[in-house]
């Protein structure tokens, strides 16, 4: 799976994030600003430019900038570590992720964002006999939530978890509540920044002592983060505080792009 931005989208994002004039950039990146346009939109294969000087321009760290311009990307993770966690994708003119987790002995279930359509979703339920009790959210945005109606449709008694001001308050998600499936234990923390109500789930206690899963939504992807033309500074503390500080070895599942890693991360992401 391709990373879900390219060096150009991640360009961009600091460059409007950090409220840079395209004159500016321009100028650092040793090119015009009409191909600067191009190199966001198409990345770096289209247009030879200063990466390094551009990356420092828009506070962007310049090695793990220079390191993705050259072609990084995550390790690829094997989910069969984690019983029983799947990745389903659907597209709608661009691919969104949903997560689809159960406990092996009880067969409860939980899904994670609802992506586009359910079908995937419904077939890995009715393949695995699951009963599926929690929908999770990470944020209301359309692409994320585009199947609620469906699941609820099909599935009347599911638990709603979100992090909405707009949700009922049985619904809504708090630091410190905990919901279990068999010995697996899920929590959140509050990542706002990409999305006001963005929340990360953190996922424990999995079968086999695997590693820590993290949700998060829009927050963070491989090797960029979510846009916030409002607030990035606060977005970032949030990943850095909530997401980061997790141990090397949890797995991220990102609402867009491959799975990645926090240690990946941490060594390759160019905005932390």
């Amino acid at each position: 799976m391709d990373l879900e931005d390219h060096i150009g989208d991640i360009c961009r994002k600091a460059r409007i994030q950090t409220k840079t004039h395209i004159a500016a950039a321009a100028g650092a990146a040793g090119v015009s600003e009409s191909l600067l346009h191009e190199f966001e939109t198409d990345g770096v294969d289209s247009v030879k430019l200063n990466v390094a000087s551009l990356a420092e321009t828009l506070g962007l760290n310049i090695e793990k900038a220079e390191r993705i311009a050259s072609g990084w990307e995550p390790a690829v993770v094997d989910l069969s570590v984690w019983e029983e966690l799947r990745m389903v994708t659907t597209s709608e003119g661009f691919e969104v992720n949903s997560f689809l987790l159960w406990d092996i002995e009880s067969k409860s279930a939980a899904l994670f964002d609802t992506g586009w359509f359910a079908d995937d979703i419904f077939r890995l339920v009715h393949e695995h006999k699951l009963n599926l009790e929690h929908l999770f959210i990470t944020h209301t945005h359309g692409d994320h939530i585009a199947a609620l109606s469906d699941v609820r449709k099909r599935y009347p008694e599911i638990n709603l978890h979100s992090g909405s001001e707009h949700a009922p308050s049985e619904q809504r998600v708090a630091p410190g509540n905990l919901e279990s499936l068999g010995p697996i234990r899920i929590g959140c923390r509050l990542t706002p920044g990409h999305a006001s109500d963005g929340i990360t789930y953190i996922i424990d206690c999995w079968p086999n002592d695997a590693p820590m899963v993290a949700v998060v939504g829009d927050a963070i992807f491989a090797g960029s983060m979510g846009k916030d033309y409002s607030t990035p500074i606060a977005a970032q503390k949030n990943i850095r505080e909530e997401i980061l500080s997790l141990p090397p070895d949890t797995l991220i599942c990102p609402g867009h792009g491959p799975t990645t890693t926090v240690g990946e991360e941490v060594e390759n992401n160019p905005f932390f």
